[in-house]
């Protein structure tokens, strides 16, 4: 069972499987998990949940991730929030693309659960309670 003290990771990905796949690994780990599956519903949740990180997929339908992470960053209530990059573009103009819009670590998809993992607690500074 996780614990109500542990950290609220947001998984944002437009594909149910790798969503779903992280969500999981998160929640046996530990964490405490939220989904959306486009920018749109990632703002909304990311605004009324206020997790302690945000998984963000850049490829996603409509409102992309990068303009997501950009609304995000935008506003006071949400800008501290650490925003992982996820995406499958190895190009480092990518990377970059990640980094103007805020976000603030880039991981490269396909990649394992524990790579996402090692991420989350790198960038949470701390462990699962």
């Amino acid at each position: 069972m996780t614990h109500p003290a542990a950290p609220l990771v947001l998984v944002v990905d437009d594909y149910d499987d790798a969503r779903e796949m992280y969500a999981e690994y998160l929640l046996v780990s530990g964490y405490r998990v939220a989904m959306a599956r486009d920018g749109h519903e990632a703002v909304a949740e990311a605004t009324a949940l206020l997790p302690d990180l945000v998984l963000m997929d850049l490829s996603l339908p409509g409102l992309d991730g990068l303009e997501a992470t950009r609304q995000l960053k935008a506003d006071p209530r949400t800008r501290h929030i650490p925003i992982v990059a996820l995406t499958g573009h190895a190009l480092s103009s990518a990377a970059e693309g990640a980094r103007e819009a805020g976000c603030d670590s880039f991981v490269l998809k396909p990649c394992l659960p524990d790579e996402v993992l090692v991420e989350v607690k790198r960038m949470l500074g701390r462990t699962v309670v």
